[in-house]
């Protein structure tokens, strides 16, 4: 009844099925590493912002401290937001480790956001800390080097 061309025309329907079925989870595998590759990554670009930030702040509080036994202004509040954000780093940390395998690509997807965010939101910081430590510096070179 069916002719060697159905047979032929249903095994091609199938193969090509199947080899749409492969692409789409090989593309599913890759995209889910790259997500949780770019989690990993933004992690670690936080974290080195926020321990760059504790760095420069120190320094700064460091030239403005008139008394060593005694935090300059602001220094402890400025501690504890960085030292808050560290933490929170570690929680996002801990839910990379236990939840991110079995994670939704949802999931992965809005925890990288998360993570971009928080670096785009410390980095107007960093450069009004870079802008106040330059001009903190002049202070301290016009103070130490008065007009000669």
């Amino acid at each position: 009844m069916f002719s060697v061309a159905y047979y032929a025309l249903a095994v091609l329907v199938v193969f090509v099925i199947g080899l749409c079925a492969w692409t789409l989870a090989h593309h599913r595998r890759r995209r889910r590493h790259g997500a949780l590759q770019d989690l990993m990554d933004q992690a670690d670009r936080l974290e080195v912002d926020l321990k760059d930030c504790r760095d420069r702040l120190q320094k700064a509080h460091a030239v403005m401290q008139f008394s060593p036994d005694q935090p300059a202004v602001g220094e402890v509040e400025a501690q504890q937001a960085v030292d808050s954000g560290l933490r929170a780093l570690l929680q996002q940390r801990l839910w990379i480790r236990d939840r991110a395998p079995s994670a939704s690509q949802r999931e992965l997807d809005e925890a990288v956001e998360a993570l971009v965010r928080a670096r785009h939101q410390l980095e107007p910081r960093l450069q009004a800390l870079d802008d106040a430590q330059a001009a903190l510096d002049t202070a301290v070179r016009e103070h130490f080097q008065p007009d000669r």
